[in-house]
């Protein structure tokens, strides 16, 4: 049971309407998550701004869907881990086993590598990385921006890994759980 209620688009108004028909133009539907941020007009408008802001930087539409594996992982967040394998899957066109390996951190490619492991660090330090840390994905060869795009993109994920692990959101998207991993 959901423990926010998500906000039909049949029923919405105002701003939450327009954020609805603007969502439901580009993707085809409102996924279950937008429906329950749908109770805020400025928590959606403000995730959807991040969102595209972030998809629009250096890193790339691959890379935020593995970052966004890799949070969603390590905050064991069904919903989102859900949603970006299928995005990932269907949308970005990334094969199963580079989805598998995000979620862990890892990936064959050195820079990405160097990145989802960042990203997971974030998550672990909570934010308080060493400057060893840094520099270790500096000398992978990414700029001052582009770390500062993965904070980015971290902040996004755990912000709608925490608001789903709080609203109980309904998972529309096929299922894929937490800690259990295939063989990587």
């Amino acid at each position: 049971m959901t423990n926010l209620k998500a906000v039909s688009p049949d029923q919405s108004s105002g701003k939450t309407k327009a954020l609805f028909d603007g969502i439901q133009s580009k993707l085809g539907m409102v996924p279950n998550m937008m429906k329950t941020m749908g109770n805020s007009s400025a928590l959606l408008e403000g995730y959807l701004n991040l969102s595209g802001a972030l998809g629009a930087g250096s890193l790339g539409a691959k890379t935020g869907e593995l970052i966004a594996l890799a949070v969603a992982e390590s905050n064991e967040c069904n919903y989102c881990l859900s949603a970006h394998t299928y995005i990932g899957a269907n949308l970005v066109k990334i094969d199963s086993t580079t989805l598998t390996e995000a979620r862990v951190g890892y990936s064959g490619d050195a820079k990405t590598n160097s990145i989802l492991k960042f990203a997971k660090i974030l998550v672990s330090k909570k934010g308080k990385v060493s400057s060893t840390d840094v520099n270790t994905v500096k000398e992978a060869g990414l700029t001052d921006g582009e770390i500062g795009e993965i904070v980015g993109h971290v902040a996004l994920n755990i912000l709608t890994n925490y608001f789903n692990l709080t609203a109980n959101t309904e998972i529309d998207f096929p299922l894929v759980e937490a800690n259990k991993l295939e063989t990587v």
